[in-house]
């Protein structure tokens, strides 16, 4: 993975009116691995350090504590030589607007230093700010309802961002249980035969395929060994309310 071009990214965030977003964006950051942060003149000047902004990072706070805030979208775009407007508002004039799956694809294959540049909550990006880039991203959505949380759209550039430099690999959450073998499954298969016999399912004199077609039931469900307890458990149960009964 070419991390060179992940830490050459910077996500620039304008006009913030709510502190939780700001803390939400850096949370959205660094799930996906970019740390470069730049507020242009966010309504609070702490905002960095607000409780709110602290809360809704949920750990980030390292990128929060690398963010800079500067007063205008030149500052905060030096040193960048390919900055991406996302912008909502048709305009008849600006640069071209692309998919960001699409153009992100083709931008991970160049050397730029990337930005990607986010309007305020309400107004989104002034003209001006979309002139200053390359590219207008425009996020897919639903034609008749197209308003995205700042942060949810931080997140979903983000992680597009991450895929076209080459993702991450799925990091498995749970243990894959031991399959049940050859014996274990004879062994599931006898028992249930003698309880659907004591149960009077099956006849020995006539068991026909049924034993045979079991057996391929579970050999389709590739259960585990814990799964053969369960159910060995479960014939035990039967033959043991039968006696009962």
């Amino acid at each position: 993975m070419p991390e060179s071009l992940a830490d050459a990214t910077r996500f620039v965030l304008i006009g913030t009116s709510h502190a939780g977003n700001v803390g939400a964006a850096a949370r959205a950051m660094k799930v996906m691995g970019f740390a470069d942060l730049v507020l242009v003149r966010p309504r609070f000047a702490d905002v960095l350090v607000r409780d709110e902004t602290l809360a809704l990072a949920s750990g980030a706070t390292d990128v929060l504590a690398a963010a800079r805030v500067v007063p205008t979208l030149a500052e905060a775009l030096e040193g960048i030589s390919h900055a991406c407007a996302t912008a909502m508002t048709p305009r008849d004039f600006g640069p071209p607007t692309r998919a960001p799956r699409e153009h992100l694809a083709t931008l991970a294959a160049g050397a730029h230093r990337v930005a990607f540049v986010f309007g305020a909550e309400r107004t989104g990006m002034d003209n001006d700010d979309v002139y200053r880039c390359h590219t207008c991203l425009s996020i897919p959505t639903h034609p008749d309802y197209g308003s995205l949380n700042l942060a949810q759209a931080v997140q979903l550039i983000a992680y597009d961002w991450r895929q076209a430099l080459g993702g991450y690999a799925v990091m498995p959450r749970t243990t894959d249980a031991a399959l049940a073998d050859g014996a274990a499954i004879a062994g599931l298969l006898a028992h249930w035969q003698a309880t659907l016999e004591a149960v009077g399912f099956l006849d020995p004199a006539a068991p026909k395929k049924l034993m045979p077609r079991l057996n391929q039931l579970l050999n389709r469900a590739a259960i585990t060994q814990d799964e053969v307890h369960i159910l060995r458990g479960i014939a035990r149960a039967v033959a043991s309310r039968r006696q009962q009964d």
